[in-house]
């Protein structure tokens, strides 16, 4: 597929050369294209040749990029054929490239096959936050299931402090009347407390 600038200015003689290939892929049963190679011609001599990586689509689709360039800026997907070729002086870059080769239809392209990375920068932004609030979630989870309930233990022990014995007669009794204006009352010789461990 070759692109001619005609006589437009400085770009008379200039040749853009899109070199495509079809492959047929049993794993998606279908035909796809790609860009094998990219060349400038400048007045019928090869300027620059550049590989193309990446740069592929079913063949009954088109492919779409923001931008196809050489620079690292722009995540080079074209690529200078060799070191030793003038490749390196050139720098080419298309935006808003679209490219079809193969299946055309009323001079329109098919629908477009994009390049954009399945892992943009704001998608895998997410899926780190999404993992952060999985792990809390899944921290939080792990201390409610293992969170003890509340065992409450009850020891009885008998308290140091006790009232004066009245008798000493009378130790086995916890209780003795006291005889004061024909009322009984009690005292209590030995107090108990109770300790509640949590």
């Amino acid at each position: 597929l070759s692109l001619k600038f005609g006589d437009i200015g400085n770009f008379k003689g200039l040749v853009i050369r899109f070199l495509l290939t079809t492959s047929y892929y049993q794993m998606s049963v279908q035909n796809w294209f790609s860009l094998h190679r990219l060349q400038l011609l400048y007045n019928h001599s090869i300027q620059a040749t550049f590989n193309a990586t990446r740069i592929y689509a079913p063949a009954s689709y088109s492919y779409h990029c923001e931008h196809v360039s050489s620079l690292q800026r722009y995540d080079a997907l074209l690529i200078p054929s060799s070191a030793n070729d003038l490749s390196k002086l050139w720098e080419v870059t298309f935006t808003d490239f679209q490219i079809q080769g193969f299946n055309i239809q009323e001079g329109q392209f098919a629908y477009a096959k994009d390049c954009a990375s399945l892992f943009s920068p704001a998608i895998l932004m997410g899926l780190v936050m999404s993992l952060i609030l999985l792990l809390v979630l899944a921290y939080a989870l792990h201390m409610l299931i293992h969170l003890k309930s509340l065992d409450r233990h009850y020891e009885c022990k008998a308290s140091p402090a006790y009232f004066a014995e009245m008798k000493d007669n009378d130790m086995g009794d916890e209780k003795e009347p006291l005889r004061s204006s024909g009322n009984e009352s009690y005292e209590l010789r030995n107090q108990q407390f109770c300790k509640i461990y949590i």
